[in-house]
């Protein structure tokens, strides 16, 4: 047994791990279509997100003046934060094969991307990045335009479970990927609106 086998997922409680399997069988290898066969490689790429992320940069900008560009700072700290913590902080002290690089699920699994990277599985970066994203958006938003701002969860939910069906996560690490998106958001975004706020000029 080599170093990679010994650590790979020892901080979770194989009961977990079992439940992830299994899970992570159904979600990539059962519930599937043709349709979803395309559809959830395409959302997870910067090709489609970027650009709407940059059209609220803009929107913020043309809206909100100085205060949007404020809210552009505040933003982009965001983005490199939750990605520094995920891609750091977590996948370098948690470290996790990828179900893509797991020999038990040669297999069995189907893999829709061209690359398996080799980075930690643990947490998925898509879900800490987009669901911070997410919540930063609906939180320092959701006065202005009432609740249209919480699609954006619906949003960073598709490309996070597009990761499972792809095949290069487990859903564990979407959903702690998640919950750690969610709170490295709301934090920003609470001190933005305590300090700045926003409000459509009448």
């Amino acid at each position: 047994m080599n170093l990679l086998e010994i650590q790979n997922a020892s901080f979770l409680p194989e009961a977990i791990k079992q439940l992830d399997y299994n899970l992570f069988y159904r979600m990539n290898g059962l519930w599937h279509n043709s349709f979803f066969d395309v559809f959830f490689p395409f959302i997870r790429e910067p090709t489609l997100w970027v650009p709407f992320y940059f059209f609220l940069i803009v929107f913020a900008t043309l809206n909100f003046k100085v205060k949007g560009w404020i809210w552009v700072v505040f933003f982009l700290a965001n983005a490199g934060i939750s990605d520094y913590v995920s891609s750091h902080l977590i996948k370098e002290n948690f470290f996790r094969l990828r179900p893509c690089r797991d020999p038990a699920l040669f297999d069995h699994i189907r893999f829709l991307v061209s690359y398996c990277p080799v980075s930690s599985s643990f947490t998925s970066s898509h879900a800490v990045n987009h669901f911070a994203a997410a919540m930063f958006i609906f939180t320092t938003f959701r006065k202005t335009l009432s609740s249209f701002w919480a699609l954006m969860f619906i949003w960073a939910g598709a490309i996070s479970y597009a990761q499972v069906y792809v095949g290069v996560h487990f859903p564990f690490d979407v959903f702690c990927g998640m919950i750690a998106g969610l709170i490295l958001g709301y934090i920003p975004a609470t001190i933005f609106n305590r300090k700045f706020g926003l409000e459509l000029p009448h």
